[in-house]
């Protein structure tokens, strides 16, 4: 840690009380946060590790009335389940607080009124989306219509979740309350801004030239934002839940969450420590981390600092080592569309394995770009990393001291060359361990802490043990010695990645250890005894994965299904009325594709050779965008076989195929149900 710098605060993203908390909000901000503070503590360090629910703004007034209860009856349940969630995890927090607390209600309530009486705020009246049937204005997510970059129905007037684009209430077509149904009509509102503008200078000052070691991720938003200008922020909205707004003429607004939320910070550690939480809060000698995902960047990196700095006397973040999201399976985690892996059911469906997923989460962070997490892949490392190498080690330098040694670890003799390399190696690895934390660099420190398992391991296997027992005890000995040493050192550098299996192996050893006896040659002194043999990590059966797996087909294939009613339901308008007699002009027949191949020069034409039971003709069709000249080979189609010809690209072609568009676009072949011979006609 810095010299300048006598504690360490250290403050997580608080979770959405809307729901549970899953494997993206793990990976992007809890589990790096929780390595951090435990590698901090196991230096000695002072730290506080702050967190708690954020439990206002629109999507939980949403679920309630969804569900017929309160907005306090949602909180309650999710601010529950988040809670025992972390702690199943391992993720202890000195305190995991609520934004709904009477305390944070005052705090944000006086954070907001001295800014107001210092005359940081503007006010600006603006035209708002309103409800009339339900008499109340709507914030974004209560107003849904037709997205209008992709088409979907039911886009949100923030966010289009299909496409994931970024909108707004006045983009969307055909907009409506999610309330009532009704046709929102713009109403005149005043609200309060925080006028970022006039930060913007300062907070160039303060991030780009000041923290330029910040991770590129984080700088480069933070840069891209100032550079394309800052404007007013609202910090109040017109809702019936949340802090009330303290001044007078408010009444029916509250603080707007993105204002409230952080705020929470602070309040929670007043809660924690009511007499004496400035000084982690108001003193020069306090570092300040905080831990977010990258959606979160704006608010900790320009608008909570920019309040800071507006109310004065706060510390400013040393850092935001904001992660970027995770992926599941290849696809965006959806809690909406149930795509996610939920903390609280991988604890309900794998008891015991907290480690496994706080290993595989580390190993897979994206900690500068999006990354994915499979279930294949989490059973492979757990399999054949923390099972095959790390445990496999531990268990047979335990099993072979208790064989030769009764269990009492022995002492070292002369160091050969092999035992001299490997114990020389740990100091390095302890080294760069402890310069990838301190860099937040937690991908990179899990694999210094596992190139130590690794080396034990080879270790093990190049020595043989079992073999030099049958001729020379005293180096056995030795090499037990060595070996248990590498247990030791295994759980001070796996303790902060995987802290149940770290405290397994501590009371198999007998001993407390902290970090800064990691790498020293005798951390455990000979004629120690050590406890028996226990396994620090369980196999994964294909069985466990499998299911998992299958969850996730039901999901998609529900979400198929729910996307193909929805296509379905987009039918076209039905063209003016024709006569029988007009039907019965057309030829209508099967035919066999016999060759396929891409008209050149163009996207979307291909030159199609078919049998139509009469004879062998082209026909040039525009199906190229959703089919392959490989896939129409052999396919039996349906055609108007006496549609007159007419040149495409130089291309006389003699027909059309017939084909049927639903409502997402694509374009589908009219096929007999069962093979017909060409030429049998339709009609």
């Amino acid at each position: 840690m810095d010299k300048k710098y006598k504690r360490t605060l250290v403050t997580c993203a608080l979770p959405y009380a809307n729901g549970p908390v899953h494997i993206g909000h793990l990976a992007g901000v809890y589990v790096p946060a929780d390595i951090y503070v435990r590698y901090l503590r196991m230096r000695g360090e002072d730290v506080l590790y702050v967190c708690g629910s954020d439990e206002h703004g629109v999507p939980i007034t949403i679920k309630a009335r969804q569900q017929g209860c309160t907005p306090q009856d949602i909180v309650d349940k999710y601010h529950n389940i988040i809670d025992n969630s972390f702690r199943d995890l391992g993720i202890n927090f000195d305190i995991y607080g609520r934004t709904s607390s009477k305390v944070h209600e005052k705090n944000a309530s006086e954070f907001f009124k001295k800014l107001y009486d210092d005359g940081k705020f503007i006010t600006r009246e603006s035209e708002q989306y309103y409800d009339p049937e339900a008499k109340t204005f709507l914030a974004d997510r209560y107003i849904v219509g037709t997205c209008p970059k992709c088409g979907a129905e039911g886009a949100y007037g923030d966010q289009c979740e299909k496409c994931g684009s970024t909108l707004s209430p006045e983009e969307l077509i055909n907009p409506k309350s999610k309330l009532s149904g009704a046709e929102p009509v713009k109403k005149k509102t005043t609200h309060w801004y925080l006028p970022l503008e006039g930060y913007e200078q300062w907070l160039r000052e303060w991030i780009l030239e000041g923290h330029k070691e910040w991770r590129p991720n984080v700088y480069g938003q933070v840069k891209s934002w100032l550079d394309g200008g800052l404007q007013p922020r609202a910090v109040t909205r017109d809702l019936d839940w949340g802090v009330p707004v303290p001044v007078e003429g408010a009444e029916g607004k509250v603080l707007y969450v993105w204002f409230d939320a952080p705020i929470g910070y602070i309040s929670n550690t007043q809660e924690l420590l009511p007499n004496d939480w400035e000084k982690w809060w108001k003193s020069e000698d306090t570092k300040l981390v905080h831990f977010i995902g990258k959606d979160n960047i704006v608010f900790h990196c320009i608008v909570f600092p920019s309040m800071l700095k507006a109310y004065g006397g706060y510390v400013l973040p040393e850092n935001v080592p904001a992660n970027e999201f995770l992926n599941l399976e290849g696809d965006k985690i959806s809690t909406s569309r149930g795509w996610a892996v939920w903390a609280h059911e991988y604890v309900r469906d794998f008891p015991g394995q907290q480690d496994a997923l706080r290993y595989v989460l580390t190993a897979n962070a994206p900690e500068t770009k999006d990354n994915d997490f499979s279930w294949k892949d989490f059973q492979t490392r757990n399999n054949s990393e923390l099972v095959a190498i790390f445990g496999n080690f531990v268990n047979r330098a335990v099993v072979l001291t208790h064989k030769y040694f009764g269990g009492k670890v022995p002492a070292a003799g002369t160091l050969e060359d092999i035992d001299k390399e490997v114990l020389g190696q740990i100091p390095e690895l302890k080294a760069s361990l402890e310069h990838n934390i301190e860099g937040y660099h937690f991908r990179e420190a899990l694999k210094d802490a596992m190139s130590i398992a690794r080396l034990g391991n080879k270790y093990m296997s190049d020595t043989e043990p079992w073999k030099v027992a049958k001729t020379d005890m005293d180096r056995v000995s030795t090499i037990l010695n060595i070996s248990l040493q590498i247990c030791a050192d295994l759980a001070i550098a796996f303790e902060p990645f995987t802290p149940f299996a770290a405290a397994r192996l501590r009371e198999m050893l007998g001993s407390p250890l902290d970090w800064n006896v990691l790498g020293r040659p005798q951390v455990l002194p000979a004629g120690h005894q050590i406890g028996e043999a226990a396994l620090l990590f369980n196999k994964i059966e294909d069985a466990a994965i499998d299911a998992q797996l299958a969850r996730l087909d039901r999901i998609r294939a529900e979400r198929e299904a729910a996307a193909a009613a929805e296509a379905a339901k987009q039918v076209a308008p039905q063209k003016e009325e024709c006569t029988f007699e007009d039907f019965e002009k057309m030829d209508i027949r099967t035919a066999t594709v016999l060759e396929a191949e891409r008209v050149p020069k163009t996207d979307k034409l291909l030159k199609l050779t078919i049998d139509t039971g009469l004879d062998k003709r082209v026909i040039v069709s525009g199906i190229a965008e959703y089919y392959s000249p490989e896939d129409m080979l052999g396919k039996q189609i349906c055609i108007l076989a006496n549609l007159k010809p007419r040149t495409i690209k130089g291309i006389e072609s003699h027909g059309m195929i017939l084909m049927a568009k639903q409502g997402d676009g694509k374009m589908r072949f009219i096929t007999p149900q069962e093979a017909l011979a060409n030429g049998s006609q339709i009609g």
